[in-house]
Order: C-alpha cells, then structure tokens, then sequence
C-alpha cells in the first residue's frame, strides 16, 4: 500500500507525457489545403449580425478605445471616401459585423465600463493563416494592389505564415515594418540567413545599407526564394550591373545564374564564393595544359595553375569582349 502514491505519480506523469506528444504531434501534422471558397465561408462573421459601424460600437464599449485611437492615427484609419465623408475601413472591415458584441455588454472592474462580447466577432486568432489573409485580401486585392498578385504563389502563403505575422493594424504608422527593423523581423523565421550574414563576406544588411526586400518580395514572386527579378541574374545586376552585359564571350554559369558561383547571403570566401579560388574553377575546368606550353617547366607550371587563384589572369570572369588567339573570349582584363 504504501507504493500507491509512487504509482500514482507515475500514472499522472505517464499521462501528462501522453497529452504532451499528442499535442506534438497535432501541431507537427500536415494540413490540406482548402478551396479558396472555403476559407471565403469563415471571414464573412455571424450572418445573424449587422453592421453598426465604428462609432456606434465605441459609444457602448469603451475598452477598445486606446486601439481605435492607434488605428486612427495608421494609415489606414485616415483613408475617407470622399463621396461620403466615411472611413473606408472600421473596425468591422476586419472583425466583422458587431451588432450582436453590443447588445448585452459585460461590465468591467471599473465602475461604468463594459466590454463587449467580441467572441461573437471573428476569430481572427484563431482563423488558419489563408483565412487570415483573406481578410486582407478582400481590400488588397490584385486588382488595386499589384505587390500582392502573386501571393498565393509566394513562399510565405505556402508556408502558412499570414498577413498577421508581419503587419499589425494596431500599431500607427508603424503598421508597414521600418528598414531599420526588417532584418530583425525576417531573422525571426530565418535564423540561417542571419548567421550567413555574419561571414566574413556578405551583403552588408548587418550595417543596415541593404534591406531583405531589396532582392525579395515577401508578398509572393514566380521565383525561388521570392525574388523580385525576372531571373536571378536579373534580381542582381539591379545593383552589379558592371556584369549585366551583354558580352561577346559570355560565361556561360555566369548567363544562367549568378549563384552557382556565390552564396547570395554570405560566405567564409571572398566575394561570396560558394568554394575559395582555385577549387571553385576547377569543379568546371580541368586546368592547364603546362606540358604542351612549356615542356621545361612543366612541373613548376603545373603546380602554379593549381595552387594560385585564376583570377589573377583571368580578372574578367563574367564576360568579355576580348579574343584570344585562338578566337575564344580570354576572359582577361587589358
């Protein structure tokens, strides 16, 4: 007898263990994705509520006031039709229709203040991240917004990640991330470009001259990584453009992608290259052929093609206009 409390911890803890992996396991578990329709069903709000507009439901609830205050003062709590003088976004453009949270107010600790009955608003919170994004997207369509044609393409609506999880409506001015806290807010999610960026060589984010927006879209792109050119090439000669060309003698990786030879973060080699010189060249190029140049220096030549960078002769390597003897691009500076 005296055993059944051991036993019994053992039971509570086993079980608690058991709750805990099932949690674990729900969060881990792949979801489908729904019809578009779908997600459209849970932002319309209780269809058994009206539209009271803003004002109406301040004079009753004044727990929300300091948020509408913040609101007001954002961007887009000053956009008025002018036709009619109304905001063109309240708090029910995104929480939905609000005459059933004010008809039985629940008072507060304070005496002569109440709260509305928000759960019977949207739960937002608690809406998949498509949904959420709905929510936006009802105003911000493609139609009058074209950063967000291509959402639904993007990395971030495919990873689930919503409107929410960047912007917030309730914050003034600052509802659109500043430049100098957007790499804060992407290393959020994105703790291995960081660390990239803290190599030797990279793009100087860290010293806030350059923005992750510069090369992506977070709103969505037709390209990995969502980035904003048409090609990757394209996305980098926005800045490098000494390389954009085009050249009489092209290099070939260099025409189709800029990263086969760089890290686009950063990286230990200089320049960002993806392998330090000579060994990047030579995953391409077997070489030269110092016994058929110079039969008595063979040995000495050999190990100089192999132990040197190839850059120092061949300084051009993203395209030239300069032949060779031999008619081919030489690839070297004069």
């Amino acid at each position: 007898m005296k055993f059944q409390p051991i036993l019994l911890l053992v039971i509570i803890v086993t079980g608690v263990g058991i709750s805990a992996c099932s949690d674990l396991d729900l969060l881990r578990k792949d979801r489908q994705i729904l019809p578009v329709k779908d997600y459209e069903r849970m932002i319309v709000g209780r269809r058994d509520a009206d539209y009271v507009g803003t004002e109406a439901c301040l004079k009753k609830c004044h727990a929300h006031d300091n948020l509408n205050h913040l609101f007001n003062a954002s961007i887009h709590g000053e956009q008025v039709a002018a036709e009619t003088g109304l905001p063109l976004v309240n708090c029910e453009s995104c929480h939905g229709p609000g005459s059933l949270a004010i008809e039985e107010l629940l008072p507060l600790d304070t005496p002569g203040e109440y709260r509305c009955k928000h759960e019977t608003l949207l739960p937002l919170e608690q809406l998949p991240a498509q949904a959420q994004s709905l929510v936006c997207l009802k105003c911000h369509s493609a139609a009058a917004t074209t950063n967000l044609t291509r959402w639904h393409f993007g990395e971030h609506s495919a990873a689930g990640i919503s409107c929410f999880e960047c912007h917030n409506l309730h914050q003034t001015s600052a509802q659109k991330v500043s430049r100098k806290d957007q790499d804060a807010l992407c290393f959020q999610c994105h703790p291995d470009v960081k660390a990239a960026f803290a190599a030797r060589s990279h793009h100087p984010v860290p010293e806030k001259k350059l923005i992750c927006v510069d090369c992506h879209n977070p709103h969505g792109s037709s390209l990995r990584s969502d980035l904003i050119g048409l090609t990757v090439k394209e996305t980098c000669t926005r800045c490098h453009m000494e390389y954009q060309g085009p050249f009489l003698y092209q290099h070939a990786d260099v025409t189709e992608d800029c990263i086969n030879c760089h890290n686009s973060h950063g990286s230990p080699n200089q320049r960002l290259l993806r392998v330090g010189e000579p060994f990047l060249c030579l995953q391409c190029h077997s070489g030269h052929s110092s016994v058929v140049s110079a039969p008595a220096l063979a040995d000495q030549n050999y190990k100089t093609a192999y132990y040197q960078r190839c850059t120092d002769c061949h300084s051009s390597i993203h395209g030239s206009d300069l032949p060779s003897s031999k008619g081919r691009g030489t690839f070297i500076s004069r």
